[in-house]
């Protein structure tokens, strides 16, 4: 079984391309570096890793690009985090900062069955 921390990582990485892609259009190691506070060898080793899974290609200008299946697992990672966060502000009161943080921890491990429950709740309400 793989391991929980390494799958967390490399769910945050493919977020956090996707979220600068949608800023910036273009992503560089370095801009991912910058947005997670990772050294630059810390990025590089995950980018391999990112490489092997088929998540990313590298391009021969440095730009990173989502895959097809790492686009759809970014977007999945990337809903998750967005409605846990609105489900713990607008339901449970939770203040933006902290509802942030939890969701960035919670993603990685809900169920399904109850990420679509919070998706149909935020649906009626």
């Amino acid at each position: 079984m793989e391991d929980v921390k390494m799958y967390e990582s490399r769910e945050n990485y493919l977020e956090t391309i996707l979220i600068l892609e949608k800023k910036n259009g273009i992503v560089k190691s370095i801009d991912i570096a910058k947005q997670l506070n990772y050294s630059k060898a810390s990025v590089s080793r995950a980018i391999g890793i990112l490489k092997e899974y088929g998540f990313i290609i590298m391009e021969v200008d440095g730009d990173i690009v989502l895959t097809e299946e790492g686009r759809k697992k970014a977007e999945e990672i990337y809903e998750k985090h967005i409605l846990i966060t609105k489900f713990l502000v607008n339901t449970l009161g939770v203040s933006f900062d902290i509802a942030e943080k939890d969701a960035c921890r919670i993603e990685h491990v809900i169920s399904k069955e109850t990420f679509e429950g919070i998706k149909k709740y935020l649906d009626k309400n």
